[in-house]
């Protein structure tokens, strides 16, 4: 005959700890690309930021959300406030201008031209004298009278400034101005009268930033003469009398009203901020900034760009990724330490048994004995935490106390320190996983394999549990995703059962979400069910029984026409069967698949024997994964028997 079908996821115990109150730190994206300077308003709680290149002053809350950005000032740089902060200053490089930008509005007030000064890069106000750096001399504006006056060239002959000077002073160091640029360092007393030269030194580095702390006596640079530092000299001679250790590379320096000393350092992998009490030699606390770029390194601190908030409440820094991101980061507590404490706890344990947690509370300076911790425990019954009795420290900061849970699953003991005057907040926590006991949960249903369009009917089983009595009913027909069938509680004898009508393989499940003292469950099971399949022959000219089975007569060159019929989805395919009875026995001798038209048919022409004489049997079949899809178990139609004649 001719072929003409084509083949188409432990033991030991848990230890968690949280040092600080981090989460109490900000951090927003800013809109530039750059930043020169810094100046904390503590009056209106804002920061102003500097960007020269954009020519902006950019205005932020203490969050770091931006609230304006005051435009048309080129080449922007140097920020200073007044002492009471009702005006700010800035050294506007680009038109030989000090602009004066009222704060209660953030709008620029007024502008002052500076006599023919080429490009302030930095301005400081002592005294109500606003001061001024340029072109590597230093310069004041006195705006107390009727007329603004303007008076250049006080840095005095020799000094050897450059054009990018930085100014310091310290609103409690009257008459006290620092300049440092380049590697020179110089001290001025200055007053309305003008600059007096009190002291001129040498660094050993270009400073990003320079500091004067708050009685005067000593001048901080941001990078000092002993290796990574911060340098430290006396403001009456300029002698180096200390430095602050800080690993590379160190960029920032900034002293708060009571001189606590923040530094900064441009640093990948570790610490980019550092607090020291003053004098001392290693930090008592250090922000490390996390990795918002896609390096390997964290962010990191922008040079000179270090201030804080008047009432010492935050400081704040920008940092930089690896893209050129800027992020304004306020940094909170940063006169206070940064206690660690830490809880551990057994990895498990049995429901309704005493358990014992420990842990410790250090700090760089000891927190003192008896101070109380507070504990809260939270668990399947108190979702949001139940207080417990509060723990005392002992010596060295450790501390203990026993709990029999109530409740079995994820228990999480929680302690807390609220902090002091020179330590901040600190909690940990240690997770133990506490018994419940197993649930019995089955499920039967109708039948494993039925014929398509079957009712079928799942019933589940909970056996006496202690509390939840609602089960989760889900069906997920082969090639579709999951579906909610049914949700509730089981009748008095512990059953919950749902009817399904079978169109497709099925995947039933059962959840059982727990209680408190009863596990979680889910079980599983498939039924199969068989696609609908059947065939239709065409050009027969009669039909007759040989022996006990019927036959479709055919002329020996006529062609067969076979219809195959079947549930259609994309993809599907039908599996032709073709087999000739010889020498007593049926054998195959031709078969493929044959895509299935979109209506759910198609017809096959199986052309003519050509013979007479001859027996040949044909039918339709479905292969589960074999006929484009899994959706149903293999099934097939009978077989339609042909005869052959003259």
């Amino acid at each position: 005959m001719a072929a003409a079908v084509a083949c188409a996821v432990g033991a030991g115990s848990l230890v968690l700890g949280v040092a600080g109150t981090a989460s109490a730190d900000t951090a927003k994206v800013l809109p530039i690309t750059a930043v020169s300077g810094i100046a904390v308003d503590g009056v209106h709680q804002q920061v102003f930021l500097s960007d020269p290149g954009a020519g902006e002053i950019v205005v932020t809350d203490y969050s770091g959300t931006v609230e304006k950005t005051l435009t048309g000032l080129s080449g922007v740089t140097g920020l200073a406030l007044n002492a009471d902060s009702s005006v700010l200053y800035a050294a506007v490089k680009g038109s030989d201008q000090i602009a004066a930008v009222d704060t209660a509005t953030d709008t620029v007030a007024t502008t002052y031209s500076l006599d023919g000064a080429d490009a302030p890069v930095s301005v400081d106000v002592v005294g109500g004298i606003v001061w001024f750096g340029y072109n590597g001399d230093l310069g004041s504006l006195d705006v107390s009278g009727a007329s603004p006056v303007v008076t250049l060239g006080q840095a005095g002959a020799g000094t050897g400034l450059t054009a990018g000077s930085e100014l310091a002073s310290s609103p409690t160091a009257p008459g006290v101005l620092v300049v440092g640029s380049a590697d020179v360092l110089a001290v001025y007393h200055v007053s309305a009268q003008g600059a007096v030269r009190q002291a001129l030194g040498s660094m050993e580095n270009d400073p990003s930033q320079i500091a004067l702390t708050p009685d005067g006596s000593t001048v901080l640079t941001s990078w000092g003469s002993s290796g990574y530092s911060l340098g430290e000299y006396s403001a009456t001679d300029l002698r180096v009398t200390g430095s602050y250790p800080i690993d590379p590379y160190p960029n920032a320096v900034a002293v708060a009203p009571d001189g606590t000393v923040a530094g900064g350092s441009f640093s990948w992998y570790a610490p980019s901020v550092h607090m020291f009490r003053p004098g001392a030699g290693a930090p008592y606390r250090e922000y490390d900034f996390p990795n918002t770029g896609s390096s390997s390194g964290a962010d990191t601190l922008l040079p000179g760009i270090l201030a804080w908030a008047p009432d010492e409440s935050r400081l704040f820094a920008v940092s930089q990724n690896d893209a050129g991101v800027l992020t304004l980061r306020s940094l909170s507590d940063p006169t206070k330490e940064q206690p660690t404490l830490t809880v551990t706890a057994p990895a498990k344990a049995t429901r309704a048994a005493s358990l014992t947690v420990t842990g410790k509370l250090t700090s760089p300076s000891a927190v003192p004995a008896g101070v109380s911790l507070a504990v809260t425990r939270t668990d399947l019954d108190n979702p949001t935490g139940k207080a417990l009795a509060a723990v005392t420290v002992g010596a060295g900061g450790a501390f203990s106390f026993k709990d029999t849970p109530p409740a079995g699953g994820t228990v999480t003991y929680t302690v807390s320190y609220a902090g002091d005057t020179t330590h901040s907040a600190a909690s940990g926590s240690a997770t133990v996983a506490v018994s419940r006991t197993t649930p019995v949960l089955t499920v039967t249903n109708s039948g494993k394999a039925v014929n398509y369009g079957t009712k079928v009917t799942y019933t589940v089983h909970l056996g006496s549990e202690y509390r939840n009595r609602t089960v989760s009913l889900y069906g997920t027909p082969y090639g579709e995703g999951r579906q909610l069938l049914k949700a509730g509680a089981v009748n008095s004898s512990g059953n919950l059962s749902v009817s399904v009508t079978m169109y497709r393989n099925w995947t039933f499940s059962a959840v059982y979400a727990g209680d408190d003292r009863t596990a979680p469950s889910t079980v599983t099971t498939r039924t199969y069910a068989y696609t609908r399949v059947a065939e239709a022959l065409s050009n027969e000219y009669r039909t007759a029984r040989i022996g006990s089975i019927s036959y479709a007569y055919y002329h020996k060159n006529t062609d067969v026409i076979v219809t195959a019929y079947m549930p259609y989805s994309k993809g599907r395919q039908v599996y032709l069967q073709v087999q000739q009875f010889y020498q007593g026995a049926w054998r195959t001798i031709d078969g493929g698949y044959v895509p299935l038209g979109s209506r759910g048919s198609v017809r096959v022409n199986l052309g003519a024997s050509g013979y007479s004489g001859i027996e040949v049997r044909v039918r339709s079949v479905y292969y589960d994964g074999g006929s484009g899809d899994d959706y149903n178990a293999s099934t097939s139609t009978g077989w339609d028997y042909l005869y052959f004649t003259n």
